[in-house]
């Protein structure tokens, strides 16, 4: 099997920036208004998983890295330092000199946008965007899935400041008895039953029959 080449394009900011940019739900962004240093940030924390500047001539980013492979990196690659101007437990510099291939690049761009993403809120999205079309999830359902059945409070509070409806079914989620949320909920009076009765669910009494349509 023949071998694949690797590539070792990523020198520029424009390119990693461009790479940052594909992950879901980011933005740029310039904090010291100094143009010298542009970040990409997950918009539900606002959290920074890619930087970049120049230092010495040379292009730099740094990235966030699992404390078990901040070592490899920097062992595998001359180019990959502890975090300037920030955690070295936590992050690492890569100089892009043309040294690291893409792929590798690509990697630890990635893996950092993972570490800062990921929250209980996320998980708990996730869930909600996975339950079917006709079906309804409690609290504690979802609070299982995303990884803690107790945090049902949780749950809760994350769909009120649901930040994606169009791609987040909130309105999918009742409550332990199958009841809907309080009117203020989903846009107004009766939204919820609408939005479910739409879907083929029958709401009676402002109630779901979970053994019929839960998961």
């Amino acid at each position: 099997m023949k071998k694949e080449k690797q590539t070792f394009e990523m020198t520029t900011r424009e390119s990693v920036l461009s790479y940052g940019m594909q992950m879901k739900h980011v933005y740029q962004d310039m904090p010291f208004h100094d143009t010298n240093w542009v970040l990409v940030r997950y918009q539900e924390n606002k959290k920074a998983f890619l930087w970049t500047y120049e230092k010495d001539g040379s292009i730099c980013i740094n990235v966030k890295v699992d404390p078990e492979w901040r070592n490899f990196w920097r062992q595998a690659y001359a180019s990959v330092l502890p975090g300037y101007h920030q955690n070295k437990e936590h992050w690492n510099t890569i100089i892009l000199d043309g040294s690291v291939p893409d792929d590798d690049i690509r990697r630890m761009i990635k893996e950092s946008y993972e570490l800062v993403s990921d929250s209980p809120s996320k998980r708990i999205y996730e869930v909600v965007k996975k339950i079917p079309r006709g079906r309804v999830a409690t609290y504690g359902r979802v609070a299982e899935l995303a990884g803690n059945k107790k945090m049902c409070r949780a749950v809760g509070n994350a769909l009120h400041k649901n930040p994606f409806p169009d791609e987040i079914p909130c309105y999918r989620v009742v409550n332990a008895k199958g009841e809907l949320s309080g009117e203020f909920a989903f846009g107004g009076p009766g939204r919820q039953q609408e939005l479910l009765e739409a879907e083929g669910i029958e709401v009676v009494n402002g109630t779901v029959d979970l053994t019929k349509y839960g998961i």
